[in-house]
């Protein structure tokens, strides 16, 4: 998934990157993607997703999968020499993106007034867990894991048990980094336009529950947390089935005529009326469908559903949904 090389919406913009292991280089990493050139600066040592989790020929998979296409250049910004090289090259840049935690970067002399200083019109981006102050959780120290729990992701994302799960994919450090990527794009028009830069603090949690507003506006107007009860997996049209090989389909047939799509595709009729079945073993209907399932293999079921068009895809593993 690199960079394509038509894809140069970005060519001319220079970004330079204090960030480190997945949020801000995530970001970065999406920059350089539409054509920005992209300065990573390292600490002494490198980034610490170099050496983190798993790795390919030394090397982090964390790493290589977020910072291809960047000028990697190691400098100590505790040093005169360090911090003065890297001013440099910050009074010619677009784009600033740092994670350090608040307050770190102007201590280091990098912080957004010091570079404003260089240069006027830089946007500055500042991708942090809980944001800057005054908000009270900024001086603590987090992960993904923590941002999702407090912003009431995690609580959303439970097993069979009911009990919050430990998610694999980094849904806060993720969603961050496209929200500071939303941002910083939006103020590269912005400085088209005017000639003006600006500052941006963004933080994890904020961006987490950015992606919840319809759940708070559940919560606050009919006293639920569940979101769109009707996309929840409650109901036999929207729902996940295990298959003969062992396998699963998600079925999404959330409009009635999918549904009924669906319905005269397996030659079953008598369940179109019942759309809204509970997905819930004592359910008759859904014990049905879920036996009907159990019939066919996932590409049998899948050969079925392109060719009936009702909303049903088989859940792939990585491997199978990147080759």
């Amino acid at each position: 998934m690199g960079r394509g090389l038509a894809d140069q919406r970005l060519q001319g913009i220079r970004v330079l990157d204090f960030t480190q292991l997945l949020p801000g280089p995530f970001a970065t990493k999406r920059l350089a993607e539409m054509g920005a050139d992209v300065i990573k600066i390292e600490p002494p040592g490198g980034d610490p997703a170099r050496w983190l989790g798993r790795t390919k020929e030394s090397t982090g998979i964390v790493f290589l999968a977020n910072n291809d296409h960047k000028k990697m250049l190691n400098m100590d910004l505790k040093t005169v020499e360090g911090r003065e090289q890297v001013l440099e090259i910050a009074a010619t840049v677009d784009v600033v993106l740092e994670g350090f935690r608040p307050g770190t970067a102007d201590r280091l002399g990098i912080g957004y007034e010091a570079i404003k200083a260089i240069n006027p019109s830089v946007v500055y981006c500042s991708l942090t867990g809980y944001g800057q102050a005054p908000h009270p959780l900024a001086h603590l120290a987090g992960h993904d894991l923590n941002y999702a729990a407090r912003s009431g992701l995690l609580s959303q994302l439970t097993g069979s048990d009911g009990m919050p799960i430990v998610p694999r994919i980094q849904f806060a450090d993720l969603i961050g980094g496209l929200v500071a990527v939303e941002g910083i794009l939006s103020a590269l028009l912005q400085k088209e336009r005017t000639g003006q830069g600006a500052y941006l603090d963004v933080a994890m949690l904020a961006a987490l529950q950015g992606f919840l507003h319809i759940h708070a506006m559940a919560a606050a107007t009919l006293g639920v947390e569940d979101g769109i009860h009707e996309i929840t997996g409650q109901f036999v049209c929207y729902h996940l089935y295990e298959t003969k090989d062992g396998r699963t389909m998600s079925l999404a047939a959330l409009e009635e005529k999918f549904w009924r799509n669906f319905c005269l595709a397996v030659n079953r009729a008598d369940w179109i009326d019942h759309q809204d079945a509970k997905a819930v073993e004592d359910d008759p209907w859904y014990g049905q469908i879920k036996a009907h399932f159990l019939t066919r293999t996932m590409e049998e079921w899948t050969v079925l559903g392109e060719a009936a068009d009702c909303c049903l895809q088989p859940v792939l593993t990585i491997y199978e949904a990147f080759r």
